[in-house]
C-alpha cells in the first residue's frame, strides 16, 4: 500500500480507502462485509470511509463492530452528514441540531470517540453556510472530529467554504466526488479551486459502479449476482452506464490494460490515481477478493502513452460537464 497526504495537511490515508456504501448492512450479510474489512487490513488499508445513511445507519455499526479491535490510532475512519437519518424534520440536512447530534450517534455506531475526518455528504441549500460551518468548528472543537470536509461541492462552494473555515480556524481538507476516467466532471473547475485551496479529493465510483471492470458485455445478458441485478440500488446507480456505446469501448480498453499488467479494475483505480489532487480512491466490495485486486493499483504509475490512450478510446462517452456536480442541483 502506498500513502497520501490529504490536501495540503498532516492527515497521512492511504490511496487506496474501503468504502461501504451499498454493501455493508444492505447487499451484502455481516460476515461477508466483516471478511472485505479483513481483507483490506491484510491489504495495508487503514482509511475507511462510511456515512450515517448508508444502509438506514446499519453500515457504521457494521464497521464499527468489524474494527473494534483494531488499534484506532492506526486508522482513518471518515463519515458523512446530511441526508436523512429519521422522521423528523431535523433529521437531515446541515443545521446545527441535526449536525450536532448526528455526530454523537455516528460515533455510537462506529464505537469510537472520535472520526478523523467528519464530511458535509451534500451542500445544504436551505441551511446558511455561516451556521454549518460553526457546528462543523465546534464539532472538532469538541475533539469529536478531527478534519472537515465535503462531498460533492462545486468550486465555488468549496471557496465560501474554506473561507469561513480559516476564520473559524478550523482544518476544511478534502472533498469526495464522483471520479472515473467516465466521469470526469471535476476537472475543469473543481479541481483548479482545490488545488489553489489545498484540499484533496477522496474520489468515489473510480470503476463507474464496475462498468469500468468490462464484466458487462454489449449485447449480453446481466452477470448473475452483479451490481446491475440489485434492487437495492446498485442497479440503479450503474444503469447510465450499460449502454452499447459506453460497454464496447470499455472493452476496447482490455489490450491496454493486458500490457500494463493489469486488470481492467486496477487500471481504472490506478487511472485516478494519477491526478495529483486526488489523495485517495475509494473501492468498495461484496467479496474479499475484489478488495485484495482493487488495492493492487496502489503504486502503479500508467505512462504517458497509456493515459493518452485511455483518454482517445473513452473520450466520446466521458462526461465532463461540471454543471452535473451534485452540489448544483438543489439539494439532490
Amino acid at each position: 500500500m502506498e500513502f497520501r497526504r490529504l490536501g495540503r495537511s498532516g492527515l497521512t490515508i492511504s490511496e487506496i480507502a474501503y468504502g461501504n456504501w451499498l454493501t455493508h448492512g444492505s447487499q451484502v450479510e455481516e460476515d461477508a462485509a466483516v471478511a472485505c474489512i479483513r481483507a483490506a487490513l491484510d491489504a495495508g488499508i487503514t482509511t475507511f470511509d462510511t456515512a450515517d445513511v448508508y444502509a438506514e445507519t446499519r453500515a457504521e455499526a457494521v464497521l464499527g463492530r468489524a474494527l473494534r479491535n483494531e488499534r484506532r490510532e492506526s486508522l482513518e475512519v471518515f463519515t458523512k452528514v446530511y441526508f436523512p437519518t429519521g422522521p423528523g424534520n431535523n433529521d437531515r440536512g446541515l443545521g446545527r441540531k441535526h449536525i450536532m447530534e448526528s455526530i454523537d450517534n455516528s460515533l455510537r455506531r462506529l464505537q469510537t470517540d472520535y472520526v478523523d475526518l467528519y464530511q458535509a455528504h451534500r451542500y445544504d441549500h436551505s441551511t446558511p453556510l455561516e451556521e454549518t460551518m460553526e457546528a462543523f468548528a465546534d464539532v472538532v472543537r469538541s475533539g469529536k472530529a478531527l478534519y472537515i470536509g465535503v462531498s460533492e461541492w462545486t468550486a465555488g462552494q468549496l471557496r465560501a467554504a474554506h473561507g469561513l473555515a480559516r476564520e473559524l480556524r478550523v482544518p476544511l481538507i478534502s472533498n469526495q466526488p464522483q471520479y472515473s476516467a467516465l466521469w470526469r466532471v471535476i476537472e475543469s473547475e473543481v479541481v483548479p479551486a482545490s488545488e489553489e485551496l489545498g484540499i484533496g479529493q477522496i474520489v468515489w465510483s473510480p470503476i463507474a459502479q464496475g462498468a469500468l471492470t468490462g464484466k458487462y458485455r454489449p449485447g449480453a445478458p446481466l452477470p448473475a449476482g452483479s451490481r446491475a441485478t440489485d434492487d437495492k440500488g446498485g442497479a440503479n446507480m450503474i444503469a447510465d452506464w450499460l449502454r452499447d456505446d459506453v460497454l464496447e469501448r470499455v472493452q476496447r480498453l482490455r489490450p491496454l490494460a493486458d500490457g500494463a499488467g493489469l486488470s481492467l479494475a486496477q487500471l481504472a483505480v490506478a487511472w485516478v490515481l494519477q491526478n495529483s489532487n486526488v489523495s485517495a480512491a475509494i473501492i468498495g466490495a461484496s467479496r474479499p477478493e475484489q478488495v485484495t485486486e482493487n488495492a493492487a493499483a496502489a503504486g502503479v504509475t500508467l505512462d504517458a502513452e497509456l493515459l493518452k490512450g485511455i483518454d482517445d478510446i473513452l473520450d466520446p462517452v466521458a462526461e465532463r460537464d461540471p454543471g452535473l456536480t451534485a452540489g448544483h442541483a438543489g439539494n439532490s
